[in-house]
């Protein structure tokens, strides 16, 4: 049970500290701005990943670990179970943001400010390059594995300084369904859970086109 707990904890962090983020922001008019919420995002990432990285292999997003079974990285049993974990994580955290912060319409929920088929474009290519860092810096040099949280962490806040204004770059199912559903902004929220998976997946495509040291070929 440990790695479970530790993705319902590291998910739970996560969303309520980036959604928290977003949620502060709406209720005080301003205050936290687009760049603090960019960079809230991409700490707490960070965090979690050493956090419960040797643990869990911390994941947090069900679309990174439907795409690390796929790679032949993670089994494909654990999947269900690691997803409804993450799943928990980010309600849980949903519903504490809605106890601090009643007034909050949003809760940090994503809702796309284009038509549904661009913010779908975006949030696969979004999730492709989170992807891309991921399975790579987690398969690389042990050097290049102690890096993985900086790394990760950074194309997160990357990924939300840019393209936040426009999808609120979610990359992850569950990021995207706790707080919409808990908010009632369920608004283009298929795309959330269907382009992260589809962005996922491609990356690993990528990783097996790219390397040559079969990163993508090892049976669990």
């Amino acid at each position: 049970m440990k790695k479970y707990i530790a993705e319902f904890i590291g998910t739970f962090a996560m969303i309520f500290c980036g959604t928290g983020a977003m949620t502060i922001n709406e209720v005080t008019g301003g205050d936290v701005t687009h760049v603090g919420i960019g960079i809230t995002w991409g700490l707490i990432v960070m965090a979690m990943i050493y956090a419960f990285g040797e643990i869990s292999g911390a994941h947090f997003n069900p679309a990174v670990s439907i795409a690390f079974a796929y790679a032949k990285k993670f089994s494909w049993k654990e999947v269900p179970k690691y997803i409804f974990f993450q799943v928990a994580g980010a309600f849980a955290a949903s519903l504490v943001l809605l106890f601090l912060f009643p007034d909050s319409e949003l809760l940090g929920s994503t809702i796309p400010k284009v038509d549904v088929w661009r913010a779908f474009v975006l949030e696969l290519l979004l999730t492709f390059f989170l992807m891309v860092v991921i399975i790579n810096v987690s398969t690389g040099s042990k050097e290049v594995g102690m890096m993985a949280g900086i790394a990760i962490g950074g194309v997160v806040l990357l990924e939300a300084m840019f393209a936040g204004p426009i999808t609120n770059a979610s990359m992850n199912p569950a990021r995207s369904l706790a707080p919409n559903i808990v908010s009632g902004n369920i608004q283009g929220l298929w795309l959330y859970m269907l382009a992260p998976i589809l962005g996922a997946l491609l990356a690993v495509i990528s990783c097996k086109l790219v390397k040559d040291d079969k990163c993508c070929d090892e049976e669990c």
